[in-house]
């Protein structure tokens, strides 16, 4: 059969559908052959096809923005999203806080609360986290001003989320702040204050007051200053020419394992919880010796005898820090009509029998010594007079008492006495040991036979 052209009719169904590979669909009708031409339409109800101009797929159907009640919100919102909230009558958007009216003055934020910052903050500088809840109504911030009370500088810190970190508060400071929310719309009213917070950072630097040298090692006394909002635990010292670095609890310290005849300057630091400080400025120069160079003496009580006189002189606080010993200077007669008399010294108050003592004279023609090793209730340390020829006559002499403030050692008492009888003269050098280890802190001296004579006169000094 000859081919001729195949022609239908408009509207004609073909009853046997006219396969694919002969130029059909397939299918028996128009509906039918529109719908196999189709991407498959299950699942993609209420979607518009989308096409890149290769692929034809379905796409939701765009809309400007949903509506509803409060509660019926979209659960999964992206920022700038739209909502016509139909509880309230008015558009919101989302933002990272949630959603917020449109062109409306933002609320109050509340729950503000402050976390002190300490650790590691230089004096004066610290550092506090100020966390706040942002107003679930009015319109939306567009960030938040924070104040703190005292005033810092700046006066205010500003941020787009909680919470705001404040920095350059005071040490040892307590501070409150409130929190204000702004937008293009208006700025809401301050927030109720968090309650106040104590500001901690490092230590203040401390300053080393005086430096005095020894044998290899050098007394370093230096002064806390501010502990910075919390107490200090330790100092460290550094020595220049370096060293070692030394650790100390409290002032004075001895810097040992010096090298002699070189001169050091030294630093110091204070650490509390929160870290160590800045060192503090460098001591004047100092140069450790093995000659005895004796410092500066600090005069602390004086007491001359009155009319009458007095059978004991007692210096009571003697301070145990500060000073490497203590002296006493004494001009001195007793009210006797005979003989001299011994003073004797004794140490807080104890009366019993913690000392021991030896004795070394002569008159610069002959020498003698005597003493004893068995426990005494007290130290002779001098005679108020010579003999039967100096009676009334004034003896002086001077005490020196060392490791008096050392808890380890027993105490040791030195005494150079000198008086004349009738042309006479004689030197007594007597010393004595207190065997206790407890710290000095008062002294007695007591004449062993009639008073203190009218006008003696015994002097307390602190030596460096």
């Amino acid at each position: 059969m000859a081919n001729k052209d195949f022609k239908v009719k408009n509207g004609l169904d073909i009853q046997s559908p006219l396969a694919v590979s002969m130029g059909g669909t397939g299918q028996t009708s128009t509906a039918n052959t529109l719908n196999s031409l189709l991407p498959s339409q299950s699942g993609n109800s209420n979607k518009v096809l989308s096409t890149d101009g290769t692929n034809t797929t379905w796409a939701a159907q765009a809309v400007a923005y949903q509506r509803g009640g409060t509660a019926s919100r979209p659960a999964s919102s992206s920022a700038g999203d739209l909502y016509y909230n139909t509880d309230y009558n008015y558009f919101e958007s989302y933002t990272a806080n949630g959603w917020f009216p449109i062109a409306a003055a933002p609320g109050i934020p509340t729950g503000v609360t402050a976390t002190n910052q300490g650790t590691s903050r230089a004096f004066n500088n610290g550092q506090m986290s100020v966390a706040f809840t942002p107003a679930t109504t009015g319109g939306a911030p567009t960030s938040f001003i924070l104040t703190p009370n005292p005033a810092t500088s700046p006066t205010t810190f500003t941020g787009s989320t909680s919470p705001i970190v404040v920095t350059g508060l005071s040490s040892s400071t307590q501070y409150t702040h409130t929190v204000v929310s702004t937008s293009p719309y208006g700025t809401s009213a301050a927030s109720s204050a968090s309650s106040a917070v104590t500001a901690t950072t490092v230590p203040q630097a401390p300053s080393i007051t005086s430096v005095a040298s020894g044998n290899a090692q050098v007394d370093i006394e230096f002064s806390a200053n501010a502990t910075g909002g919390s107490a200090i635990t330790g100092y460290s010292i550094i020595s220049n020419p370096a060293t070692t670095t030394q650790t100390a609890s409290s002032s004075p310290y001895t810097f040992t394992g010096l090298t002699n005849e070189t001169s050091y300057t030294f630093t110091a630091t204070a650490t509390n919880a929160n870290g160590t400080s800045a060192a503090s400025a460098a001591s004047s120069s100092v140069t450790p010796t093995n000659i005895l160079v004796l410092g500066a003496y600090d005069a602390l009580s004086t007491v001359t005898v009155p009319s009458g006189g007095l059978s004991t002189i007692t210096f009571a606080g003697i301070p145990n820090t500060g000073y490497s010993h203590f002296q006493v200077r004494a001009i001195v007669r007793d009210t006797g009509s005979s003989y001299g008399y011994n003073v004797r010294l004794r140490f807080n108050g104890d009366s019993g029998s913690n000392y021991t003592r030896h004795n070394m004279e002569g008159n610069g023609s002959s020498a003698s010594s005597s003493g004893s090793s068995s426990a005494e209730t007290s130290i002779p340390i001098a005679m108020t007079t010579g003999g039967t020829n100096a009676v009334g006559n004034f003896a002086s002499f001077i005490l020196d008492v060392l490791d008096y403030a050392d808890t380890n050692k027993n105490k040791t008492a030195r005494c150079l006495l000198g008086y004349d009888d009738n042309g006479s003269g004689y030197v007594n050098l007597r010393s004595g040991s207190y065997m206790q280890t407890t710290a000095i802190s008062s002294m007695t001296l007591e004449s062993t036979g009639t008073l203190f004579a009218q006008h003696s006169q015994f002097a307390l000094y602190g030596v460096k």
